[in-house]
């Protein structure tokens, strides 16, 4: 996965999922609307990355290890509730992006946790 994609893809999905986060914060979202918009976010990259000529199964790898890596808090939070290893928790949420992206793209399970743990590595905090 290139850098370059990376660098493109978070700080773009960040401006727009802090701007939800503050709405639903805020009260002016409701459970089902945020997840409905955080659901457009996501085909909105998605559209955006194919139309820049990105392939399918890349597209998919970047967007959920964007996810993943902008999910470090909420990630954090969970490892300290559970009392578990940070690193616990991100591997269950990678292994699960990686299933989600193998069972939609026909890539294997190992490839996609391998490429989306690279991702949670190199840009998580």
């Amino acid at each position: 996965m290139s850098k370059d994609l990376m660098d493109l893809v978070l700080p773009r999905m960040a401006r727009r999922l802090d701007r939800q986060l503050r709405r639903y914060r805020a009260g002016e979202l409701n459970d089902d609307q945020f997840t409905h918009k955080f659901e457009c976010l996501l085909q909105q990259q998605y559209n955006w990355l194919a139309k820049k000529g990105i392939p399918e199964v890349e597209a998919a790898l970047a967007i959920h290890g964007a996810v993943l890596v902008l999910s470090g808090p909420g990630l954090r939070a969970e490892a300290a509730e559970q009392g578990v290893p940070l690193e616990v928790v991100e591997y269950r949420a990678t292994r699960a992006a990686a299933a989600d992206v193998a069972e939609n793209y026909g890539i294997s399970e190992a490839r996609a946790t391998h490429r989306i743990a690279r991702i949670v590595a190199e840009y998580a905090e």
